[in-house]
């Protein structure tokens, strides 16, 4: 006797989910006796404690929060991590307080950026050991992207542009630094390249002539290293 499918359940006719037509429930797999080690685990490396200061935006003596390592489709997606290696559960109660006031902060910062309406607050923990929340904000108007479907969103959405992306992770970070720490995150800046001559603007060989404009050049920030969480948001 064969299994009957699973129907699909009534999230896929809401406005918010990111897709249409024909839509087929996998088969669940068996559970397994023993799970997995998450990254920080066991013999498995831990990628944030690993990662050094220079990778975040904004770091703190006992929090740091980082960026994806390129724009994304989202107006902001930030990872608040704790320095200390400990899972949610863990934290002694200082941490557990502070953890309340970060994430009050950090929603707060992402918030501020023009053109956010809700910034989104997440946490798996299935791919790492190492406590980290995800903050996804949701651009103002795009009533479509509501709701609990914005992580799949952003990976569907084109990336913002390079320099808007790191103007909001100035921001962020020099709004976090007015409570304490060392923000990371620069605004981009451009460097105008002078004309040769105040004459006449140079003849092209093929095109004719053309005027000397400047060339704008946005310094990159530091490196920012991958998300740990696999279950989180999914990265460009």
């Amino acid at each position: 006797m064969h299994d009957t499918p699973p129907s699909a359940p009534d999230f896929t006719s809401w406005p918010s989910f990111p897709f249409e037509g024909d839509i087929r429930v996998k088969k669940l797999d068996d559970p397994v006796s023993v799970e997995p080690p998450r990254k920080g685990e066991e013999n498995r490396e831990c990628t944030a404690c690993g990662a050094p200061d220079e990778a975040y935006i904004w770091v703190g003596e006992r929090w740091r929060v980082r960026a994806m390592d390129r724009p994304t489709g989202l107006p902001m997606v930030l990872i608040l991590e704790a320095r200390s290696h400990l899972d949610l559960g863990d934290l002694p109660n200082l941490l557990a307080a502070e953890l309340g006031v970060m994430t009050v902060r950090l929603e707060r910062a992402i918030r501020s950026l023009d053109g956010v309406a809700r910034v989104h607050v997440n946490r798996w923990g299935d791919g790492s050991a190492h406590l980290h929340l995800w903050f996804l904000a949701r651009p103002y108007g795009r009533l479509q992207l509501r709701g609990t479907f914005l992580s799949l969103w952003d990976s569907i959405l084109p990336p913002i542009s390079e320099e808007q992306w790191r103007e909001n992770l100035a921001l962020v970070a020099a709004w976090l630094a007015e409570f304490g720490g060392r923000p990371l995150a620069e605004p981009p800046r451009i460097h105008w390249q002078a004309p040769s001559s105040l004459g006449a603007p140079p003849s092209h060989p093929e095109n004719g002539t053309v005027a000397a404009d400047g060339v704008g050049v946005i310094e990159a920030a530091a490196e920012t290293g991958e998300p740990d969480d696999e279950e989180g948001p999914v990265e460009r």
